[in-house]
């Protein structure tokens, strides 16, 4: 299975991170072992983060990121993690329906992981999953996160680059973000241009990003 994955097939991947996400399931030394192998063949992908508020637009970007990425030939891969409910601990996985035109591609592999109650954007395994997939040879991995607050932030330990997604419009949004969320960003994205509070939102993004710099 890991030669299949290695060479591709994405069943094969698929079926190889679902093994990594889950190392209490399926034993912690099959996981290890898995990495070792992996972990020999990573160090060349370029991880990039998006975050942001719900419903600012952050999978719209990421499915548009994609198929620029594409027409580069870069493989790529996507984790989008997803706010899991307090009851069942299930997620929503709202991400994956919004990217579902490049399911048949060959070259973008895309999965949904629940945060199970873990804070801070990103769900236990997420390393993990990261690392398997660098070791599987995607050029670009773009990572999701739950963007609730400004808690979630972790996506900065694991990302070479971050984007932070902001809506129009979102006055409060930028004054709560000058403390916390705004600060973790490399580029920041005022998303859904064609709304008329586009503009002035993105002076106000330029001015905090002046006042902090």
């Amino acid at each position: 299975m890991i030669e299949k994955a290695i060479s591709g097939d994405l069943r094969s991947i698929s079926r190889l991170i679902s093994i990594v996400e889950f190392p209490a399931e399926s034993g912690s030394e099959v996981v290890g072992n898995i990495m070792k192998i992996l972990m020999k063949r990573g160090g060349r992908a370029h991880v990039i983060g998006v975050t942001g508020s719900p419903g600012v637009g952050k999978s719209t970007l990421i499915s548009k990121l994609i198929a620029m990425f594409r027409k580069k030939s870069y493989r790529v891969a996507v984790i989008g993690i997803d706010p899991s409910s307090p009851f069942s601990l299930g997620s929503f996985m709202g991400n994956r329906i919004r990217m579902q035109i490049h399911t048949q591609d060959p070259g973008v592999f895309i999965r949904s992981m629940a945060t199970r109650g873990v804070r801070g954007g990103l769900s236990a395994s997420t390393v993990l999953v990261l690392e398997a997939l660098d070791g599987l040879g995607f050029d670009k991995i773009i990572v999701e996160s739950v963007g609730a607050g400004q808690t979630d932030v972790d996506i900065i330990n694991i990302s070479h680059t971050v984007l932070n997604v902001v809506m129009p419009g979102a006055g409060d949004e930028i004054q709560a973000l000058k403390a916390g969320l705004m600060e973790i960003g490399d580029i920041y994205v005022v998303n859904k241009g064609d709304k008329p509070e586009a503009d002035i939102t993105l002076k106000e993004v330029i001015d905090v990003l002046n006042y902090e710099g």
